[in-house]
């Protein structure tokens, strides 16, 4: 047989047990390296499950642990034990105890046949990937790295900074250009011999031995000294987390690694019943040729990482809440905000849900209660318009609200007397459409009758709240579309503003509106306006309102 296994095991002895029959009883010799710190009983339990199986063989044992040398010693006593037992292989086939075969092993024998001559071993420079994780990459060749990183953190951790503040730095061995590349590799008999056996390997273990997880870049870097005939590629399916942790396929899987079309999957786990059933039953389809194509499941690994580490947009979980500031639209879908149209205009809501087809709610913010679309006491999704329970968390309520009416865009309207939390949320997301109308809360308390030393105090109070707010609006980190006029603009010229409102805000194709809303009677209001002054109110944010309205601007 020209192809044997070396497996690497440290857990699930069990399961590797079944693997390593599985190929065993298909004519390809077994070298196993378990674990030292495996239990004695554990141990004989594996010897004692294979010792009918006169092409398997165990090898010295040595207590691995993440991230050291000992990982690279087992494998090169179990490469060793291969190549002097098993003069007929031709390949050596590094796996590890919890690897699954996708494929039969006569596939595999037939593709390395018609590559004899490639070492199949991912092995890239650390300045031409990003590969590293959460750690060091070029560092991890000129430091050295004699404590345990999972042990001995503060030690670990301690030294590198030590070395980083002393500039100390290590000789790579001459010759070596340090690479990286994944664990799992098919190598030639005679690459395996050439770096087992070359005459400065005692110089390389002495160097990887203080390399920080020298069994990614052991037989990386040494396989560009030896061989011509590399193929950067490993013929094991691995796929790793954002976080630099492996995958771990489940039984749900069984269809993602057939789609696969490679050889052997890391990592299986060890309860996939159906996984290990489907694929060391023996049952396979017709030949299958195909080149091994991880990038076909790519996608959906890609697919899962954003899922992970970005959440579904608008979607909020106790499992996974969102960092904040994170580079996400905040809500789940579009929707409108209009600031000063509703104390502008009567009935604005209606006509907005007549005119451009969104579901338009009052002031969903009110301090009275959140006044649904309807007069509803409580919305899609149990949401209740109760203003204590909304503005317990009031960004919760909207996006809440928003993921709640998925496929029909919501509007609402919002202004200075309302809760101001919203206020600095909606300007930060891009889901959001604002059209604002500056100054239009002093209409309310132009109509309002009440005493004029109140409206005096509550005309500064709401203008320094709008005041605030309209720095968010323009702030240039702002993520929102965002329209401003000031009311002195609209009253002079209402036409232009709706027609904008119609434009944008509309589901529909975009038409002048055939009706305009019914602006508020302003008679009188420039007199306002003018008391406040002579109060030492300023009203700026008006705009420069007329003494009285312009003839028409009232239809």
């Amino acid at each position: 047989m020209s192809l044997g296994f070396v497996m690497l095991c440290h857990e699930a002895l069990d399961r590797a047990a079944q693997v390593a029959r599985h190929w065993s009883e298909r004519g390809c010799p077994i070298v196993i390296h378990v674990d030292a710190r495996a239990s004695a009983h554990d141990y004989d339990a594996f010897r004692e499950a294979l010792s009918d199986r006169d092409n398997i063989l165990f090898c010295r044992r040595f207590r691995c642990e993440w991230g050291r040398f000992s990982l690279v010693q087992s494998a090169q006593a179990a490469s060793e034990m291969m190549l002097k037992n098993f003069p007929d292989v031709r390949h050596v086939f590094l796996a590890s105890g919890s690897c699954l075969p996708l494929r039969p092993v006569d596939e595999l024998v037939c593709y390395l046949g018609a590559h004899a001559q490639t070492d199949f071993i991912e092995s890239a420079t650390t300045k031409d990937v990003p590969w590293t994780t959460g750690g060091l990459d070029r560092e991890r060749f000129t430091l050295r790295f004699p404590f345990s990183w999972k042990r001995q953190r503060r030690l670990f951790d301690g030294y590198v900074r030590l070395q980083r503040r002393l500039n100390l730095r290590r000789r790579i061995p001459e010759g070596v250009t340090p690479h990286m590349g994944s664990q799992w590799w098919c190598l030639t008999r005679e690459t395996l011999e050439a770096i087992l056996s070359h005459p400065r390997r005692t110089e390389f273990d002495r160097y990887f031995a203080r390399v920080w997880i020298p069994d990614e870049s052991y037989f990386q870097s040494l396989v560009r000294l030896v061989s011509d005939r590399v193929e950067s590629r490993s013929l094991t399916l691995s796929k790793f987390d954002f976080q630099g942790k492996p995958h771990v396929f489940y039984d749900d899987h069984l269809q993602l690694l057939r789609r696969s079309d490679c050889f052997v999957a890391r990592k299986a786990w060890p309860r996939a019943e159906r996984l290990y059933a489907a694929f060391l039953s023996g049952e396979h389809d017709a030949a299958n040729r195909a080149e091994p194509h991880p990038g076909k499941i790519d996608r959906i690994f890609s697919k899962a990482t954003e899922r992970r580490t970005s959440g579904r947009a608008g979607l909020y979980m106790t499992g996974r809440f969102p960092r904040k500031n994170h580079d996400n639209r905040l809500t789940a879908a579009r929707y409108v905000v209009f600031e000063g149209f509703g104390d502008l205009f009567a009935g604005f809501p209606d006509w907005v849900q007549r005119s451009a087809g969104l579901r338009a709610h009052g002031h969903l913010f009110a301090p009275e209660r959140a006044e649904f679309a309807g007069g509803l006491p409580v919305f899609s999704g149990a949401l209740s318009d109760n203003a204590r329970l909304r503005d317990y968390n009031p960004e919760m309520f909207l996006t809440n609200l928003i993921w709640n009416t998925r496929g029909e865009r919501q509007s609402f309207l919002f202004g200075p007397r309302d809760t101001p939390a919203p206020g600095r949320f909606f300007p930060r997301d891009p889901n959001a459409d604002v059209f604002c109308v500056t100054g239009a809360w002093a209409v309310p308390l132009f109509t309002s009758k009440r005493p004029f030393t109140d409206l005096r105090a509550e005309a500064a109070r709401l203008q320094k709240i709008e005041n605030a707010h309209l720095a968010d609006l323009r702030n240039p980190a702002t993520k929102a579309r965002v329209r401003i006029w000031t009311m002195a603009d609209l009253v002079e010229n209402p036409a232009e503003p709706l027609r904008t409102v119609s434009e944008e805000a509309s589901l529909t194709v975009a038409q002048n509106p055939a009706e305009v809303p019914k602006m508020v009677d302003l008679t009188g209001f420039g007199a306002f306006l003018q008391q406040l002054r002579n109060a030492g109110m300023h009203p700026y944010l008006i705009g420069d309102f007329p003494g009285d309205p312009p003839n028409g601007t009232s239809p």
